[in-house]
């Protein structure tokens, strides 16, 4: 059996550091950090999971974006390709529909999220802040047929997937 230096056979280092610690330390050296908040079935109507950026404004000047009804590594991939935008320079708008950020020219939009809203759902983000403002958006993404959630012919199926919180 595998021991790690300084240890012995039946005393195994200590993974588990605080939470504020891993949050602190994936801004350290990542620039910003993801969270992935589980999907709710104690509330009418269930709400579902979602995941977060925390530290975009301070990285990029840009809000932190929030996504519902992927998996934790689907948000990740896509929190680091808008990143990868971002410091390359690329200005992406606020509540403008935009094509080009997912295949198939799908359109997505990068919509505003109330403050009240954005202190209720990103806790975390509130907490590193110390609870000092930031402005958050909801990424709102097509359903199979390209249509958005706001829109006429969205997927119905999908509506409790990907719930939107943000201002429309």
């Amino acid at each position: 059996m595998w021991v790690p230096k300084g240890c012995s056979e039946m005393e195994l280092p200590d993974f588990h550091i605080p939470h504020a610690e891993k949050i602190e330390w994936m801004i350290d050296t990542h620039g910003w950090a993801t969270e992935p908040v589980a999907a709710r079935t104690d509330l009418q109507p269930p709400r579902a999971g979602y995941v977060y950026t925390i530290g975009y404004p301070e990285a990029f000047g840009f809000p932190e974006v929030v996504v519902f009804g992927l998996t934790p590594s689907a948000a990740n991939g896509l929190f680091d390709m808008i990143a990868d935008m971002l410091r390359g320079g690329t200005e992406i708008p606020i509540g403008v529909e935009l094509t080009g950020l997912f295949d198939n020219d799908l359109r997505c939009v990068f919509a505003p999220i109330a403050a009240a809203t954005a202190r209720e759902l990103l806790g975390t983000a509130v907490a590193w802040r110390r609870g000092a403002p930031f402005d958050a958006v909801q990424l709102l993404w097509p359903d199979r047929n390209g249509f958005l959630p706001t829109e006429v012919g969205f997927d119905q199926r999908m509506v409790r997937a990907q719930p939107v919180v943000a201002v429309h």
